[in-house]
This record gives C-alpha cells, sequence and structure tokens, in this order.
C-alpha cells in the first residue's frame, strides 16, 4: 500500500530530514509514527501526499509511484489519502454538511451526488443530527469528526491523520482514535501521527518511530519508545 525505499530529503545547507528510509505499510494496518520535533515526521507526511518532492528514493502508493509526482496530480493523490490535520481547517461560515460537500464539489461531483453521500459519512462519524450546525456552534471534538468526515468523502484506501488529537481533550481524544479503529475495520489504512504516549500504548499497534530522519525502530505490537 505504501513504501519508502532508500528515501532521502535533504534541507539546505545540509540537513537531512529522511535520511535512507525504507518503510512498508500493508494494506488495512493501523500504524502510528513517532517521534520528537524535528525528527522528520512532518517531512515524511508532506513527501506521502506530494507537498514535498524528495531527494533520492521512491515512494510508491497503491502501485503508484508519486516520486516525481506533478502539480495536476496532487489531487488525484488526495483522493486515495484522506488527511487529517490537527487544526481542523473547517470553513467558518459553512455547516459541517457544507464543509464535507464543499470537498466533493470542488473535484466537480453533481448536486444529487453530494446529496447521497455527505449524510452517509457524517452518520459514520456520528455527526448526521448536526449536519446544519457552523464549526463554532460545536465542540472542538465534533469539529474534527467533521474533519474525518471531509476525508472519507472519496473513500480513501489510506487515512493519514497529523496530530488529530493535539487540540483536544482526552475524552474527546479518546472518541476520535475509537473512530478512527472503527474505521479502520473497514478496509481503510490508518497512519497515525502522533506525540500521544498514553494513546500509541493503549492502540497495541504497529509504532514506527523515527529519530534524526532515520526509523530507529518499527514494532508490530509496539509502545511509545522516546
Amino acid at each position: 500500500m505504501i513504501k519508502f525505499i532508500n528515501v532521502t530529503k535533504i534541507y539546505p545547507p545540509d540537513i537531512k530530514a529522511l535520511n535512507q528510509v525504507n518503510l512498508h505499510i500493508k494494506p488495512g494496518e493501523f500504524v502510528s509514527i513517532v517521534g520528537q520535533s524535528g525528527s522528520g515526521k512532518t517531512t515524511l507526511v508532506k513527501s506521502l501526499i506530494g507537498e514535498e518532492k524528495v531527494d533520492k528514493g521512491k515512494i510508491i502508493v497503491g502501485g503508484w509511484d508519486i516520486t516525481n509526482i506533478g502539480q495536476r496530480e496532487v489531487p488525484f493523490l488526495r483522493r486515495q489519502i484522506g488527511v487529517i490535520f490537527q487544526d481542523f481547517k473547517l470553513l467558518d461560515k459553512k455547516t459541517l454538511f457544507e464543509n464535507v460537500a464543499f470537498a466533493l464539489q470542488v473535484c466537480g461531483q453533481t448536486p444529487k451526488k453530494i446529496k447521497a453521500i455527505v449524510p452517509q459519512v457524517l452518520k459514520i462519524v456520528g455527526l448526521e443530527g448536526k449536519a446544519r450546525r457552523y464549526p463554532k456552534e460545536v465542540s472542538g471534538g465534533e469539529q474534527q469528526r467533521a474533519v474525518i468526515a471531509r476525508a472519507l468523502v472519496h473513500r480513501p484506501k489510506i487515512l493519514l491523520a497529523d496530530e488529530p488529537t493535539g487540540n483536544l481533550d482526552s475524552i474527546n481524544a479518546e472518541e476520535i482514535i475509537e473512530l478512527l479503529k472503527k474505521i479502520n475495520k473497514f478496509g481503510t489504512t490508518i497512519v497515525l501521527v502522533t506525540h500521544n504516549r498514553e494513546i500509541v500504548n493503549r492502540l497495541r499497534k504497529r509504532v514506527i518511530t523515527i529519530e534524526n530522519g532515520v526509523i530507529v525502530s518499527d514494532q508490530a505490537v509496539g509502545k511509545y519508545m522516546l
């Protein structure tokens, strides 16, 4: 599903954000990627979604070599990889329904298809009763659920969650992780990037640890080792 083959990314003058990274994530896995600030996690994420070009090596997603992906192809990649950010990135003047629908509108989906898909994904994340509310009218946990719904509209094979619980209290954070586990059971590959030691240890899933641009640990049933 995801392969990094000898991937190196260098920032001037000579900072190796990623240093000969080899990584293989299989379809349907739930993987946590951990590492301290400056370890290379962010560069790995940006490389995976086509925001950064690497200097050496190959990145393959679902059999597609995206190493030298062009800007015109990035939107097609983003349909395979749903992305959840820490800072929600919801549009304040649109309802939750409209926020989710917007991800389909920009891709040219018909109003009929949008009306069919949006209620489905809102139901998956438990927001079917709050579709007409605006982001400021719901809790932080519910805003993050809306972000997850928006990421699911293209039925991506991979869901990349970049610090999805960073702005949430422990109860809401746990609910978001349970939701990701539920989505994973549907067959979606989950890549969770997080600093949250408690969540990683409780998951008891695969844990990949990055330090100074190098994978220093890859545990099938792992813990937060830093």
